[in-house]
């Protein structure tokens, strides 16, 4: 099944006043080919025949251009539509009486039955209140779902002719999609610049620059929504058939190894005792390897006969499978430094603080290292000491590299980490260690 844009009426040069009906073509192989008038006119020499709209570069109204334009997308996503919902009563007469059923639905239905249809912003809520997904991935997407109608009071203040432009499922295009990025990759530059768009719809921080791998990310989520608006009968429309996504490009873990963890571990940090307090929980999430929202959720309960159990809440939903990690003797005796504390496990601090606090202990610690990382924004390879990189997920990342290193098997190590069996995040740990060279290397003597 295809549907097309033709008018019928050639092109006269020199010729700016007459109009052209726009038609709408629908063929279905060799089955059907029919043909039905819009309520579109257009004059021909402003009519694209290949790409089926208003020429990109023909001098003409704005308005006009951006109205006919959106109008053959909605035709089409409608009519596209009703075919596959109505595939089996398909005949001559069905374009003519599905166009009339566009422009006049009041003869076709009562009132009540007219359905409102919902706006982007209220089905992306459906898919968040019905998709099932951890309460990361849905804050993640939230985040995501503020920047798209950002990006719509964005095409109202600033393209020309587009003061009414609304967030359309089913008109979104690849077009669309290339503009989005556009908008993600900058919004950082438009916070100054409009402020009324970023009063509108808020953010806790201000926007900062999105590197590859973080826009690769968005337009996944993006694309994950769509997928499930096709699979629920919410729209027809593909946009993201034309729109490839890359993969993610990440460098090979940063991770310390055990000399480093322990000169870490054995640093006099009495000088600055809450700097002391954090190193102590540091270490410890060396040494069970939980990603840092899970270790924050933890009690004194989740010490069950010597060992750490918990179940990962980014994998919760999908999968929930309790993990189990043995306390070693080091895990032991910082637990027992804070058997007093109530309430959490640890005296955690804000995550951001945590973060902050990591750096200044690597440094005090003389873990200075110079290590190679791929910048985020412009993914270029860059040499910087290991106290300017480190972060609590290098913790997680020294929990799995140092075990990996010794057992080589990653279903072995997701089963302590948490990681989903086969997980693609080990393929980066097969290139770690030096000395794993080394002895392959030495097979060829």
């Amino acid at each position: 099944m295809k549907v097309t844009f033709i008018i019928k009426k050639a092109a006269k040069r020199y010729d700016t006043e007459s109009t052209a009906t726009i038609y709408i073509r629908l063929r279905n192989g060799r089955q059907l080919d029919s043909v039905a008038p819009t309520q579109l006119s257009i004059n021909p020499n402003l009519w694209d025949e290949k790409a089926e709209c208003v020429k990109t570069k023909a001098v003409c109204n704005e308005d006009l251009r951006t109205g006919i334009n959106e109008e053959i997308r909605k035709l089409k996503t409608y009519v596209e539509k009703s075919f596959h919902t109505e595939k089996e009563s398909v005949d001559k007469e069905w374009l003519k009486l599905t166009l009339d059923r566009y422009y006049h639905p009041e003869k076709y239905f009562t009132p009540e039955e007219i359905v409102i249809k919902p706006t982007f912003g209220e089905l992306f809520d459906s898919f968040l209140e019905k998709h099932p997904l951890s309460e990361v991935r849905k804050k993640n997407f939230r985040v995501v779902k503020r920047a798209l109608l950002r990006y719509e009071l964005y095409v109202r203040e600033t393209k020309r002719g587009q003061k009414g432009f609304v967030l359309d499922i089913d008109t979104v295009t690849p077009e669309t999609l290339r503009d989005m990025w556009d908008f993600f990759e900058n919004e950082y530059q438009y916070y100054e610049l409009y402020p009324s768009i970023y009063e509108a719809i808020p953010e806790k921080r201000t926007p900062q620059p999105r590197g590859k791998n973080t826009l690769i990310d968005c337009f996944s989520r993006i694309r994950t929504f769509f997928l499930w608006c096709l699979d629920n009968n919410l729209t027809a429309n593909r946009p993201f058939d034309k729109f490839p996504i890359e993969e993610c490009k990440y460098g090979t873990p940063v991770y310390i190894n055990l000399e480093e963890r322990d000169k870490i571990f054995n640093a006099d940090l009495s000088a600055t005792p809450q700097l002391e307090i954090q190193r102590d929980i540091f270490i410890f999430q060396t040494l069970i390897g939980c990603r840092v929202s899970d270790l924050y959720r933890m009690t004194k309960l989740n010490v069950v006969n010597e060992a750490i159990e918990y179940i990962p809440k980014k994998t919760k939903e999908g999968n929930p499978v309790t993990v189990r990690v043995p306390l070693n003797d080091k895990a032991k005796e910082i637990l027992e430094r804070y058997k007093d504390h109530e309430g959490k496990l640890l005296p955690f601090i804000s995550e951001q603080k945590y973060n902050e606090a990591i750096k200044k202990i690597f440094k005090l610690s003389g873990v200075d290292r110079i290590v190679t990382i791929l910048d985020p924004l412009t993914r270029d390879e860059v040499k910087k000491p290991l106290y300017e990189v480190a972060s609590s997920h290098l913790a997680r990342r020294t929990f799995i590299g140092n075990i990996y290193k010794k057992v080589k098997d990653p279903n072995l190590v997701s089963a302590l980490s948490g990681h989903k069996e086969g997980s693609k995040a080990f393929r980066r740990y097969r290139d770690i260690d030096e000395e794993m060279k080394k002895d392959l290397v030495k097979l060829l003597d």
